[in-house]
């Protein structure tokens, strides 16, 4: 009997254990190349995408390029976010142009947000995380 008590104090122990970490996992294709890093950041502030390095609140990473590049999230809240990427070729820490304004480099945005005359709008980019683990696929593109 008291075998069977413990067995089921440990079940609720179980139980009541906290749940895993809310995160957002991108799985990045089309890079050109393996040289250099990708860097990634995440945010829920409008007003500055996507330059959310200006959100101290934000998701931010630097992972090595490859062929594929696997970007993890943790611990994120609920929310409405956007995503952007660069893939930083000669790792200099900067979306290098040419000409002043083209992008010399990849890129690329939650939702596959379309690029036009300039980086796309929060709006175009956002996306609702939820409680648990969310999968995305982030699609680099490069201008020249």
């Amino acid at each position: 009997m008291r075998a069977l008590a413990l067995l089921a104090a440990g079940t609720a122990t179980l139980a009541a254990s906290p749940a895993a970490a809310d995160e957002v996992v991108i799985t990045v294709t089309g890079l050109r190349s393996a040289e250099g890093t990708v860097r990634a950041c995440m945010t829920t502030q409008e007003d500055i995408f996507p330059k959310c390095i200006k959100d101290p609140a934000s998701h931010r990473t630097v992972v090595k390029a490859g062929e594929t590049v696997t970007i993890r999230f943790t611990d994120v809240k609920p929310g409405n976010y956007a995503i952007a990427l660069l893939h930083d070729e000669n790792d200099n820490g900067k979306a290098d142009r040419a000409l002043g304004m083209m992008p010399k480099e990849g890129y690329g945005f939650s939702r596959d947000a379309p690029v036009r005359m300039a980086p796309p709008k929060f709006r175009d980019a956002v996306f609702e995380h939820k409680a648990g683990r969310q999968d995305l696929a982030i699609r680099m593109r490069y201008f020249l």
